[in-house]
C-alpha cells in the first residue's frame, strides 16, 4: 500500500464494504436502503465492530487479545503508535467520526464489552448480557441514526437499546455451536442453573433438554425486546430507519429455532440471500 493510497479514504472505505459484505450480511444489505454518500461510514462502523469481533479468533490466549484491543482504544483516541491510516478499517472508522462528528466513547465502551470475548468466563446474568449487546449491537444502531441524521438529533435512543439486545442475542443464539467449540458460552449463568445446565456441558456438546429450556427462555427475551422496540419506534425519525433494518431478520432466524429437531449445538441458523432481501425490502417499506 502506498503512502499516496493510505491518505485517501476511498481505499479504506472500499476494505471495509468488502469486509462487511462477506462477514456481515445483514448490515451490509440493509446499507443499499441508506443514502449512498452515507453508506461508506456505516460500513466502516460494521468494519469495526467485526474486526474488534474476531480478535479472540486471531490469538492464541488473552494476553495478545488484550494488547490487540488496546491498540483500538488507542487508535479512537489519537494514542496509538504508528501510522494509523496505514490500517484500512482503523482509517475509515476515523475519517468517518471526524466527517459524521460522532462521539468515540461509546466505541470505547463497546471495545471494553469486548473484553468478555477473550475470556472463557460464563456471562453471569440476563441483565449483564443486556448490558454487553447494549454496549455491541445497541451501539452501532445508534451511532448508524447519527450518521443518517446528519448531525441531527434522530431521536429512538430506547428504540435503539432494545433493537441491539435483540438482534445480538438472537446472533449470539446462532454461534452457539461455534462458540460453544471455542469454549465460550454467551448464555446466563442465572437461566442455565434454572434450567439445570451447566458451562461444561455445554462446552460438552452435552445440551439435552436443559438447554433447550434455556435457549427458549432466550428467544422470549429477544421478542420481548423485540416488542419494546415496536413501541418505541415511532420515535425515531425516518431518515435513521435504515440503521434498524438488521432488526428485520431476528423473527426469521426465531421461527428456524423453533423448528422441530433443532439442536441449539449443531444446528445452523442461517437463509439464503434472496429472503435475506426479501425482508428487508419488507421491513423498509413499511416505514417508507
Amino acid at each position: 500500500m502506498s503512502e499516496a493510497e493510505t491518505r485517501d479514504p476511498a481505499w479504506a472505505y472500499a476494505h471495509c464494504e468488502a469486509l462487511v459484505r462477506a462477514g456481515d450480511p445483514d448490515r451490509w444489505y440493509a446499507s443499499l436502503y441508506a443514502p449512498a454518500d452515507k453508506r461508506p461510514h456505516l460500513h466502516a462502523l460494521a468494519a469495526f465492530s467485526l474486526e474488534v469481533a474476531r480478535v479472540r479468533e486471531a490469538v492464541s490466549s488473552p494476553m495478545p487479545g488484550e494488547l490487540r484491543l488496546q491498540w483500538w482504544r488507542d487508535a479512537l483516541q489519537g494514542e496509538a503508535r504508528g501510522d494509523v491510516r496505514a490500517h484500512p478499517v482503523a482509517a475509515a472508522l476515523d475519517d468517518t467520526l471526524v466527517k459524521a462528528r460522532l462521539p468515540r466513547q461509546p466505541l470505547v465502551d463497546l471495545i471494553d464489552a469486548r473484553v468478555f470475548d477473550l475470556y472463557d468466563d460464563p456471562m453471569p446474568s440476563t441483565g449483564d448480557l443486556e448490558g454487553y449487546c447494549g454496549e455491541t449491537a445497541s451501539c452501532l444502531i445508534r451511532l448508524g441514526s447519527l450518521i443518517l441524521a446528519n448531525g441531527s438529533e434522530p431521536g429512538g435512543a430506547a428504540a435503539a437499546g432494545h433493537a441491539g439486545v435483540a438482534y445480538a442475542v438472537t446472533g449470539l443464539l446462532r454461534a452457539l455451536p461455534w462458540h460453544a467449540r471455542s469454549g465460550q458460552v454467551y448464555l446466563p449463568a442465572d437461566v442455565l442453573k434454572t434450567h439445570g445446565v451447566t458451562r461444561e456441558d455445554i462446552v460438552a456438546g452435552r445440551g439435552g433438554p436443559g438447554l433447550l429450556g434455556a435457549c427458549a427462555d432466550m428467544r422470549a427475551l429477544v421478542r420481548r425486546h423485540l416488542a419494546a422496540y415496536a413501541t418505541e419506534r415511532a420515535t425515531v425519525a425516518t431518515v435513521a430507519a435504515p440503521a434498524f433494518l438488521p432488526v428485520a431478520m431476528v423473527e426469521g432466524y426465531l421461527a428456524q429455532m423453533e423448528r422441530p429437531g433443532y439442536d441449539p449445538l449443531t444446528s445452523v441458523t442461517d437463509m439464503p440471500n434472496w429472503r435475506r432481501i426479501w425482508r428487508l425490502w419488507r421491513s423498509a417499506r413499511s416505514v417508507t
